[in-house]
This record gives C-alpha cells, sequence and structure tokens, in this order.
C-alpha cells in the first residue's frame, strides 16, 4: 500500500498527509467510506485540518459528516484502492500494524515523516530485523529527496528505531537493522 500511495498521491504530500492517506486506504469500506476515531488521530499527531485539507485539494478523499463526535468521516475516490491486495480483513490487521509501528511512543519519534519511514521500514524489514530498499522508492513513498535520506536514516538511529543503517557504495542501496527483530 506504501509502493501503490507513492505513486498515486501527488509527489509534493506532505508525511502527516500521507500517514493518515495511508491509515484511510487500510481502513477504507467497500463503499470508499473510512471512520477514524479522533483518539487515534491525536495519539499519531494527526488531529489537525491539515492533512485532510492536503487530501481534499490533492481530489483524494472529501470529508463528511461524521456519525459521532469521537471520529472523523471521509469517503475517498480512487476506487482502484479496492482492487489492491490485502483483502480488507487483511487491510484493517495492516492498518492496526501501521498504527502500533509508527505510535510515537513506541518509536520514540513525533514526526510524521520519521512515524511514515518507520512504517516503510518495517514492511520492509525482514524476521530477523534486517532490511534493504532502493532508496529512490523510500524517498517517492515518504515524499522526500533521495538525498535527503542519510539525514532521515541517522535521525531514527539516534532517536534508537534503528540499530544501524548504511548504503551500499555499489549499488547505493539502503541496508538497515532494526533496534530489535520483534520491532518487525
Amino acid at each position: 500500500m506504501l509502493s501503490y500511495l507513492a505513486v498515486t498521491l501527488p509527489h509534493n504530500t506532505t508525511s502527516p498527509a500521507r500517514l493518515l492517506a495511508l491509515q484511510c486506504a487500510l481502513r477504507v469500506d467497500t463503499t470508499l467510506h473510512v471512520r477514524l476515531p479522533r483518539g487515534m488521530l491525536r495519539s499519531l499527531r494527526l488531529d489537525t485540518p491539515q492533512p485532510w485539507r492536503e487530501l481534499e485539494q490533492a481530489r483524494w478523499l472529501r470529508t463528511s459528516l461524521p456519525r459521532t463526535s469521537g471520529e472523523i468521516a471521509a469517503q475517498l475516490f480512487d476506487a482502484t484502492l479496492l482492487s489492491q491486495a490485502p483483502a480488507r480483513p487483511d487491510r484493517r490487521r495492516a492498518a492496526d500494524w501501521a498504527l502500533r509501528t509508527s505510535h510515537p511512543s513506541r518509536t520514540g519519534v513525533a514526526g510524521a515523516l520519521q512515524q511514515l519511514a518507520s512504517v516503510y521500514l518495517a514492511a520492509h524489514t525482514d524476521a530477523s530485523g534486517n532490511g534493504r530498499t532502493e532508496p529512490e522508492r523510500m524517498a517517492q513513498a515518504c515524499s522526500l529527496n533521495p538525498e535527503e535520506l542519510s539525514h532521515l536514516m541517522a535521525q531514527l538511529t539516534a532517536t534508537g528505531q534503528l540499530r544501524a543503517w548504511r548504503r551500499c557504495p555499489y549499488s547505493a542501496d539502503l541496508y538497515w537493522t532494526l533496534r530489535s527483530a520483534s520491532s518487525t
């Protein structure tokens, strides 16, 4: 889903909007409606109107009146989401996993960019805690220039999210080790 959103959303979509779009895409129902609890959005520090406004301006979704004051509701306009694997029950589990993976109290990072990067890295990490990706792919998924990845990876190492990382001198691919294999 991260790769799909990297291609679907405008390239200048900010990290908070991408993190919100990820939760929306994974929690959308078969009628392209989504309801997100305000508490969840607060915990991810996405309880401001800006990411919603950004996704509306990109014509990716439209907010609607929620059934309760404890949620925010929206209709997504990307019908192709319904054809993306996995099926809805698996997407809901993935949404919960992404929520736990990116939660600031778990990651030790507060910014949406670091949270989004944490989800990306965890999604591309094997059971032993090691991962690899092409810098351009990660940069596109996180809405960064590839040159900014070194700084981001250093930040994630400093906060303890990553044990180590390096850039392969031959392929330029990024390699990393999460702080613990149970992080995946």
